[in-house]
């Protein structure tokens, strides 16, 4: 990216020479000094110029960069599905936010050293950190970012670029760049850095709040009975759970009352935290593919252990009731919004891992087991669509579908969380609830709406916040499964 202009003279913070690092502690330590450094260098600069100082330069800093070169191929545990590099060559990634993800790229750093035997390099890249970016949080610099300049502001500062923020990685289009240096990562820290500013547009709370097991719903409901089981878990010195975030970050501790969000945006956020960042987010995504899509894509780059989908169904079946669980291990995506990040011939399996912690804790709750358990859940097809008054058309059409997929439930979010968790490499899951049966005629009244919500919800929560828990103690090395990595992957999951 360079949009600057030629007649300005560039003026950058003092720029390191690259280093070689023989510990991921200290190589993380670089990192953040360098983008600190960096990103202050731009918050002053630009301060400077929302209080009336008229630029005479550009100014430009650059985002750190992570190295390694190997030269054989690694000998590692074939169980693992990540940290390690393919082939012998020179991988690399940008990074952005070293202070949030540094419990990540320790972890991450110290596979690649043990598994290739290498040091890593670190240094400035060649990419600009965008203004927009480096101002992070900062109210009082932020609140000027709104025009009103007698210059052009992409003329003294580098700004977000779209053309070079996009998913290549991920998707599988971008092997190699032209110098022939694979990718680290599957995000770069420019493509990071804007999922966490359209996180935090879009929950109305602070990245750093995240936690790693994720929850989507689309029901308020499931959300108001989550905030009342968080205030009985802080409260609990015993459970692990530390405090409870709300939208417009809204801190409950123990012994505190949780209030009514102070914020109320699109996809408001929920977070039961532990201290090593172990706990629950809960994300109510509102209805619709476009926002199950929407949330996934930005939450992805936080790299979470796993995400959960939690709602209600249409059941197709005449011999489900009202309130039976479906779990599940297939799913027929007319959602159609992936459509040209995932084929609609890629399949979305179901993952072992999460079947299980899901089926296991179905069964904790509800005290059905074996054989049983079939009588108020079923396993089979979800079918996601993306028009919710589907069974207003010609129903020879869709029902005929549904019924060869063999389809024992229909939404509008499953599939596409699902599809994205299998793009972004996040293990995935799906857990609904029959809330009516349009194909049999029972559909939802007022009231029954009322007493299926009053009865079924705090179970519904139960079994998915039991089920991450589980998950919780799983080793990542056997929860991040294979099934969700290609045939070249990137060494950082």
């Amino acid at each position: 990216m360079n949009n600057s202009d030629p007649t300005l003279p560039l003026i950058t913070p003092p720029l390191y020479e690259v280093e070689e690092f023989s510990t991921p502690e200290t190589a993380v330590e670089r990192l953040k000094l360098l983008y600190f450094e960096a990103t202050d260098f731009l918050t002053e600069r630009f301060r400077a110029v929302l209080n009336g100082e008229m630029p005479e330069a550009r100014y430009r800093a650059y985002y750190p960069e992570i190295c390694i070169t190997t030269t054989s191929f690694a000998h590692v545990d074939s169980r693992l599905s990540f940290g390690h590099v393919a082939e012998p060559g020179t991988y690399a990634t940008t990074i952005t936010r070293p202070d949030l993800f540094e419990s990540y790229l320790i972890q991450q750093i110290t596979l690649l050293m043990d598994n290739h035997g290498v040091n890593v390099l670190i240094g400035p890249s060649s990419t600009p950190i965008p203004v927009h970016f480096a101002l992070q949080d900062d109210a009082d610099v932020s609140a000027g970012n709104s025009g009103g300049f007698d210059f052009a502001l992409r003329d003294i500062f580098d700004v977000p670029d779209l053309s070079t923020t996009n998913d290549e990685i991920v998707n599988g289009f971008l092997l190699k760049d032209a110098d022939g240096i694979g990718p680290l990562a599957p995000f770069t820290a420019q493509r990071v850095d804007y999922s966490l500013k359209r996180l935090a547009h879009y929950t109305a709370t602070a990245a750093e709040h995240f936690q790693n097991h994720i929850l989507f719903t689309n029901y308020k409901f499931y959300i108001d009975e989550f905030a009342r089981f968080a205030e009985a878990a802080i409260a609990d010195p015993d459970s692990g759970y530390l405090e409870f975030v709300s939208p417009g970050n809204v801190i409950t501790r123990a012994g505190d009352k949780v209030a009514e969000p102070a914020l109320n945006p699109q996809m408001p956020a929920f977070h039961l935290k532990r201290a090593d960042g172990g706990g629950i987010t809960m994300v109510n995504i509102g209805v619709g593919p476009s926002n199950a899509k929407t949330a996934t894509d930005h939450i992805a780059v936080l790299r979470p252990h796993a995400w959960i989908m939690l709602g209600h169904c249409a059941g197709l079946r005449n011999s489900q009731s009202l309130g039976d669980y479906v779990l599940a291990h297939a799913y027929l995506r007319e959602d159609h919004v992936l459509d040209d990040d995932l084929p609609i011939w890629v399949p979305v399996p179901a993952l072992a891992e999460i079947q299980i912690a899901l089926e296991h804790a179905v069964e904790e709750v509800t005290q059905y087991s074996g054989y049983d358990l079939k009588r108020i859940m079923r396993t089979g097809t979800v079918a996601t669509i993306d028009n919710r008054n589907w069974e207003l058309r010609d129903q020879s059409g869709p029902v005929q579908r549904l019924s060869q997929s063999r389809a024992i439930a229909l939404d509008m979010e499953s599939a596409t969380i699902a599809a994205n968790g299998f793009r972004f490499r996040v293990p995935y899951g799906t857990l609904l609830c029959v809330s009516d049966k349009p194909l049999h005629g029972e559909l939802k009244l007022p009231g029954m709406a009322t007493e299926f919500y009053s009865t079924q919800v705090t179970k519904h929560l139960e079994i998915g916040i039991r089920a991450m828990e589980s998950l919780r103690d799983m080793p990542l090395e056997r929860l991040h499964s294979r099934k969700l990595r290609s045939f070249e992957e990137t060494a950082f999951l």
